[in-house]
């Protein structure tokens, strides 16, 4: 199994609940945002790991998440929803619920691009998100 360049099926990717998604999409995201800091030199070695928490922290994720909603495909919206719409046991400090639930959306949203291989979707969705970072981070 190459688990860096997925290509699996819609069923699998519907087998696996929203949070199992999320779980997944968070450390998709995280590297995108570590990446696009390095390959953007948005950060030094001792700033990276203080300017990646203002990316993947729930407030920027569901600020950002936003940006891309009028872009998503019906099917994006439903997994969107369905992220959203999970029950989370927790809230981390710092996040409202709402915002929390989005972040949550998002990453689902990301998990399931990921296993489904769809890596141009994600590219673009990210760019479209760190293009409006630029304004709102």
């Amino acid at each position: 199994m190459d688990y860096f360049h997925l290509s699996g099926g819609r069923d699998d990717a519907e087998r696996i609940s929203a949070l199992g998604l999320a779980h997944l999409g968070d450390g998709v995201y995280e590297l995108m945002v570590r990446s696009w800091l390095c390959l953007h030199g948005k950060a030094t070695n001792a700033g990276l790991h203080k300017a990646a928490v203002r990316y993947v922290a729930a407030p920027a994720q569901a600020r950002l998440a936003h940006a891309i909603l009028p872009l998503l495909s019906e099917d994006e919206q439903a997994v969107y929803r369905r992220g959203r719409n999970s029950h989370t046991a927790t809230v981390p400090k710092g996040a409202s619920v709402g915002e929390y639930h989005a972040a949550t959306a998002l990453e689902s949203l990301f998990g399931w691009l990921y296993l489904q291989g769809k890596t141009d979707r994600l590219n673009e969705l990210f760019d479209a998100m760190m293009e409006e970072a630029d304004h709102a981070i």
